[in-house]
């Protein structure tokens, strides 16, 4: 999916500015730790996976994600898989309270003493290798050039642009499989190196490159 969040080498955003802002605070306003904590709180049901919502994010309409905040763009989507999850109403989020009973989840509420814990925990996305890896450090690569109508992690400004396998990652699930509901689909992960002028032309600095962590179906052999 194509999707606004992929600007890379997009006219009209300027470069990307390295300075960090000074001194700069967890959160910006109170309600920005409460829309991190509820979007921890909401996942922890089990009704989605980190991948979908993701995408969710992702596909809210280019209007809506290029003009909200970190976090707004946080609740949005969050809303987005509680309408989709039938765990609430259009009128409740309108009203900015329940107005029925709740529904059942897959998972009971997350207990206000396990909330440290949930925030701090380390996920493993890592699995064992369903085959050998395709590609070797030194392969030519080429990303492929395709358009899919679901999630991806391909970034639009590498398709069809060739590279060099810098470093065999391992195996981890599948974003593309994930995000919707289709299980883990283990893939191989390579860092994959592009000059500069190979993405943006002969106008971009020869000394330049960008590396990108791609997965093994996004890849194929190049001359």
């Amino acid at each position: 999916m194509n999707g606004p969040h992929d600007l890379g080498g997009m006219h009209g955003f300027g470069p990307v500015a390295p300075e960090r802002e000074r001194d700069e605070p967890v959160f910006h306003a109170p309600w920005e730790g409460r829309a991190l904590a509820l979007t921890l709180a909401v996942g922890a049901l089990g009704h989605w996976n980190i991948d979908r919502s993701r995408h969710t994010r992702e596909s809210l309409p280019p209007a809506v994600y290029l003009g909200s905040s970190y976090y707004e763009i946080w609740t949005s989507g969050l809303e987005q898989l509680l309408r989709e999850e039938g765990l609430v109403g259009d009128d409740e989020l309108r009203a900015g309270r329940s107005l029925r009973d709740p529904a059942p989840t897959r998972r009971p509420p997350l207990p206000g003493a396990d909330a440290a814990g949930s925030l701090t925990a380390r996920s493993t996305y890592e699995r064992p290798a369903p085959h050998p890896a395709r590609f070797a450090v030194g392969d030519r690569v080429r990303a492929v050039n395709v358009h899919v109508a679901g999630h991806t992690r391909l970034p639009r400004y590498v398709r069809g642009h060739a590279g060099t396998v810098e470093s065999v990652r391992g195996v981890f699930v599948f974003p593309d499989a994930n995000a919707h509901g289709h299980g883990p689909d283990p893939q191989w992960c390579y860092t994959v190196v592009f000059e500069a002028n190979e993405l943006w032309g002969a106008s971009a600095d020869p000394r330049s490159t960008v590396s990108v962590d791609a997965f093994e179906p996004y890849l194929e052999p190049s001359s």
